[in-house]
């Protein structure tokens, strides 16, 4: 019982020390969002053989709901599979957001964003290659994101659309960064006292077999991981990481793979099931080569 309380205890503190700069740092993306998102989606829909390469550095960007966009513009024929990729392997998420609280390791920020990127784009590339070819993919429409919104926003731009000029900030703000706040704080601790408590319990070799330390399935394993459709997988990678469950290359991975609701919002509105799968396992695939190359350079 004492061990429980004092892991449960250390767990708390460390994240409620935690709290005002995950509300911060919330705060500012939900802002940035609420700023560029129309615009960014816009670009990406009217980006072309640039798809891949666009869609890799908009999608860095920490918002939950660009790659729920890019979903939307694939199952429209607006932007290629490849292009959707690059969106889904770069979408950076919670791992940002925890990593800035956690001062000793700020020069993970960087390697991450630039990794994401690179394997967005080399991974979105191939990808649209493959169309290109014919082996994947399908013809695409000439469709922009005004056709995707109906005949009632026309002659509106996208930044209209997401100005919401009769509503308080609090509103589309302060309250989504409040909610997403709880959320990310709500799994962190939920993590930190489990792997807290095993490692103490049954030691860290353990939880190190557990997530098989040391071997090449371990990416393959944060891949798929990294599938969960919501912020409990990025937040237990980057966990994991931090407490040097994970490797780097396997946290890539699995952070790659990680495309929030993205996917599940891309089986429901993309009825050809196949190509749905295909996406799927082209995500798992390349996050998890990428992992492993990671994990031998790095």
């Amino acid at each position: 019982m004492e061990l429980f309380t004092d892991v449960f205890l250390d767990a708390a503190i460390d994240c409620i020390k935690m709290l005002p700069f995950l509300f911060l740092a919330f705060f500012l993306l939900e802002a940035l969002e609420h700023r560029v998102s129309g615009k960014m989606n816009d670009f990406l829909a009217r980006s072309g053989g640039l798809g891949p390469f666009v869609g890799s550095v908009l999608g860095f960007v920490p918002q939950c709901g660009f790659s729920i966009m890019a979903s939307d513009f694939y199952a429209a024929g607006v932007i290629s599979m490849g292009t959707l990729l690059a969106v889904y392997l770069s979408t950076s998420d919670e791992a940002l957001v925890i990593l800035m609280t956690e001062p000793e390791h700020f020069s993970d920020i960087g390697v991450l964003l630039i990794a994401k990127i690179l394997i967005g784009t080399i991974g979105g590339y191939l990808v649209y290659m493959l169309e290109r070819r014919g082996i994947l993919g399908r013809k695409m429409k000439s469709k922009t994101p005004a056709d995707l919104c109906g005949e009632e926003t026309k002659g509106e731009t996208d930044a209209d659309i997401h100005s919401h000029p009769d509503e308080p900030a609090w509103k589309y703000i302060v309250w989504p960064a409040f909610n997403h706040t709880k959320e990310v704080f709500f799994y962190l601790f939920i993590f930190s006292f489990v792997i807290g408590f095993v490692m103490e319990a049954f030691g860290e070799e353990a939880i190190s077999r557990i997530f098989l330390d040391g071997s090449i399935f371990q990416p393959l394993l944060a891949s798929i991981i990294g599938l969960i459709p919501n912020c409990a997988a990025s937040v237990m990678l980057t966990r994991l990481y931090l407490d040097g469950v994970l490797s780097f290359g396997s946290a890539i991975a699995g952070l790659a793979s990680s495309a929030g609701l993205g996917l599940l919002v891309l089986f429901r509105v993309n009825k050809d099931m196949k190509e749905n799968l295909t996406v799927l396992g082209l995500l798992v695939t390349i996050a998890f080569v990428s992992g492993i190359i990671l994990q031998f350079i790095l």
